[in-house]
């Protein structure tokens, strides 16, 4: 905060001249030398850099063994530094410990390439994905404090889902060989979503309450994202016929884990926060199954599409979530723009429906800024 900012506030009568004085004392003890840490992040960076550029200059000349064993060992320093420094850094810098923590983790899915760089090996990438959550995993569970660890969480497990899927795409193509249960295949892309009861019953318990807040709130875009995807599919007409992963079956497999998954988060946390994020995360669950019945429907799937968002504005306002209300009314808005976009079509070959589909979106913009002004709630509480 800026001595000029709080200097306006006081002439502009917001605040007296002791509790101006009692901020610029405090800004002033806290004040922050950013030049010279921006000088030294320089420094360091250049360092950082010019050990790469030499590194990668003699790569071919070091031994595979021993560039493992320098890799091990920087893993074994980073997870000694964690376990004896995390909280006397924690205590300086948080942002520090959770970087170190992304480090750590960084080094250790790396590795994995590391070792097939070496000794020539391939194998599907879910497997390292696999190996690399099954040991760093538990890792960021118990020392993850922010976004940083987080994300990285969420999103190793979500490409290693989706990298798994993925690895069996030839069933696409009519080879059915060694293909697992489309169940299997259905169940494993949706376990993501459990991420949400788990982080809402850590919660309860105080500690490191930002890192649970902030994995449920993944967990629950990741539910709201693949039901949003799965209209967009049925709208384009994108499910195929024939035994896919995303039959009618396994669409419904999904949605009873994310209903499951809803039901966890509203019993783990019982307030209105918790029971309208359970609430959005179920309503996504059962939207997949629906969305497989409107497959090539346009206008029913956008429809199921504008509900969910519907329903979600609705839980916004209960549980006084500015940011997402907004969000949900401009995803509303666009939806409209698009579908009439896709049931207007002929008329945007013509200068006059080209006209028209203007005007409307204009109108449709407006609609949407005065409802998110008029209805937004007045603060934002923690999801």
């Amino acid at each position: 905060m800026s001595a000029r900012k709080i200097a306006a506030w006081h002439e502009a009568g917001l605040i007296d001249a002791a509790t101006r004085d009692r901020l610029l004392a405090y800004e002033t003890e806290h004040a922050r030398p950013l030049a010279l840490w921006a000088v030294f992040g320089i420094g360091a960076l250049a360092i950082g850099l010019g050990l790469v550029s030499v590194i990668a200059a003699n790569w071919e000349d070091i031994p595979g063994q021993v560039r493992l064993a320098v890799h091990l060992m920087l893993i074994i320093a980073a997870l000694a530094a964690l376990f004896l420094r995390e909280d006397r850094l924690a205590a300086v810098s948080p942002w520090a410990a959770e970087a170190l923590l992304f480090v750590t983790a960084a080094l250790g899915l790396t590795f994995f390439g590391h070792v097939g760089q070496v000794y020539q090996t391939s194998a599907p990438l879910w497997q390292p994905l696999a190996a690399w959550l099954v040991l760093f995993a538990p890792l960021l569970l118990i020392s993850g404090r922010g976004r940083l660890a987080a994300t990285t969480l969420m999103g190793g497990g979500v490409w290693c889902v989706w990298e798994y899927l993925g690895s069996y795409d030839h069933f696409l193509f009519g080879m059915r060989e060694n293909v697992p249960p489309m169940a299997c295949l259905a169940l494993v892309t949706a376990l993501p979503v459990l991420f949400a009861p788990l982080a809402a019953w850590r919660r309860g318990f105080g500690a490191r309450a930002e890192f649970w807040q902030q994995l449920e709130q993944l967990a629950l875009a990741y539910a709201v994202g693949g039901a949003s995807l799965a209209c967009a599919m049925a709208s384009a007409g994108g499910f195929d016929e024939g035994p896919t992963p995303f039959d009618l079956g396994p669409m419904a497999l999904r949605g009873a884990v994310g209903v499951l998954a809803g039901l966890g988060v509203m019993v783990a946390r019982p307030g209105m926060s918790g029971r309208m994020s359970g609430a959005i995360i179920a309503a996504a669950g059962l939207l997949l199954p629906l969305a497989w019945g409107a497959n090539d429907l346009t206008v029913p799937a956008a429809a199921l599409f504008m509900a969910l968002w519907v329903g979600i504005a609705a839980a916004a306002l209960a549980a006084h979530w500015r940011g997402l209300f907004q969000l949900a009314v401009a995803g509303i808005a666009l939806r409209l723009i698009i579908l009439s976009f896709e049931l207007a079509g002929d008329l945007l070959a013509s200068g006059f429906g080209l006209i028209l589909s203007g005007i409307m979106i204009l109108g449709v913009a407006w609609a949407a800024v005065r409802v998110s002004k008029t209805f937004a709630p007045p603060r934002e509480d923690a999801a």
